[in-house]
């Protein structure tokens, strides 16, 4: 089971929170987040005879047919497991449509769920029972263009640089010079919202560690990895004329209601509008989210953790303060969203797939896109809500 706990003092600069000192995950946590460098970039996993081709036209044609009776049944374990042209494009259109399905993996399951809920929500229309002809028109009316896009790998993406391993005790995460990611198929995967299962799926013989080398990915929004707006600016620091900061929306969530029943977090504007919605991890029986009110005190891109011997964490030998290094696979991701009850924030995670599957020690964890996605567009002081269940 994944846990984690939060423990926040404040380091404040002139430009805002300059890091963070947490108390965030427990021994079992970190067991779960150690893991290998992904070398195995190009296996795949056969497909049922049944399954469709993962290709540009199955998926950008798929349309909706209501199942059959015995296909409610019946369906076999290898068609469950395996992503659906149909349900790539749906997570698709969600991601785009601000009804965040979490990591897109082309497969049916309660983030996917919520989701659709959370659109029909957002456009006004009646609450839905699942996926249905009229709501995947709606999709698609709200977002048009193709689903996959092809992205060309660069000399950059290729280079890394890339860790050998995330260790699994904090003392050995410390020896990190950043916590970045483990190969380039995790990295991409991540940039454009994916599970890399379903990105080895749409490019089975891809070398995703080769500059040059075209691949098939979400056609989404790609997550930057620095502060907002770093992308847009030159080696000399200054802004590229004529150009506007690609990751710096305008500031239109003043309300956040963190829904503990549904596992999610929703985002209002000042008129009351329903404007995003992201799949998160909330709390535990052990170690619940908060109940009441909070508010938004600021924001940390790319934090850095910092333990104090203080937390007593199981399996933590040191008698010192160490910190880990910001990066994707940071205990709290590439962000952290402090709030005015102390020792709880929204942040991010080094492991996407388990948002809204597993239960956090209290904060509330959201894949690392969408939580750069409502750290950005909150203002300071924003309300956060906390629905019990």
């Amino acid at each position: 089971m994944e846990t984690t706990l939060v423990t926040l003092r404040r380091i404040v600069t002139r430009g805002g929170l300059a890091a963070v000192a947490l108390a965030c995950l427990s021994g079992t946590a970190l067991a779960e987040q150690a893991r290998p460098a992904d070398k195995a970039d190009s296996a795949g996993k056969a497909e049922p005879k049944d399954q469709p081709p993962l290709t540009r036209e199955t998926i950008d044609g798929a349309t909706f047919s209501a199942p059959k009776e015995d296909e409610k049944t019946e369906k076999t374990a290898g068609r469950d497991k395996a992503p659906q042209p149909l349900l790539i494009k749906v997570q698709v259109l969600l991601d785009r449509g601000h009804a965040s399905p979490g990591a897109i993996d082309g497969r049916d399951g309660d983030n996917m769920r919520a989701a659709l809920t959370a659109f029909a929500a957002i456009q006004n229309l009646p609450k839905p029972t699942g996926l249905s002809a009229d709501l995947l028109d709606k999709l698609q009316a709200a977002s048009t263009g193709p689903v996959l896009a092809e992205y060309t790998i660069s000399e950059a993406d290729a280079a890394g640089p890339y860790v050998d391993k995330i260790p699994a005790k904090m003392e050995d995460q410390s020896d990190l010079d950043a916590m970045g990611y483990t190969s380039p198929r995790e990295m991409l995967a991540e940039r454009f919202h994916m599970a890399p299962d379903l990105l080895t799926a749409l490019n089975p013989n891809a070398d995703f560690g080769r500059t040059g080398t075209s691949i098939l990915v979400a056609a989404v929004k790609p997550m930057e990895t620095g502060k907002p707006g770093d992308s847009d600016k030159k080696e000399s620091g200054k802004k590229e004329p004529g150009k506007k900061d690609s990751e710096k929306p305008e500031k239109d969530i003043v309300r956040i209601a963190v829904d503990k029943d549904s596992h999610q977090v929703r985002a209002f504007s000042k008129d009351g509008t329903l404007r995003a919605t992201y799949p998160a991890s909330i709390g535990s029986e052990e170690k619940p989210a908060p109940s009441g009110e909070a508010t938004v005190e600021g924001v940390a891109f790319r934090p850095t953790y910092t333990y104090n011997p203080k937390y007593k964490f199981d399996g933590v030998k040191s008698k010192s303060k160490f910190t880990i290094a910001p990066g994707p696979n940071n205990p709290v991701g590439l962000v952290w969203i402090d709030l005015s009850i102390p020792s709880y924030g929204i942040h991010g995670t080094p492991e996407p797939e388990k948002v809204g599957k597993t239960e956090s020690h209290g904060c509330i964890r959201l894949t690392n896109w969408d939580a750069r996605d409502l750290a950005s567009r909150t203002e300071r002081g924003a309300k956060v809500e906390f629905a019990d269940k």
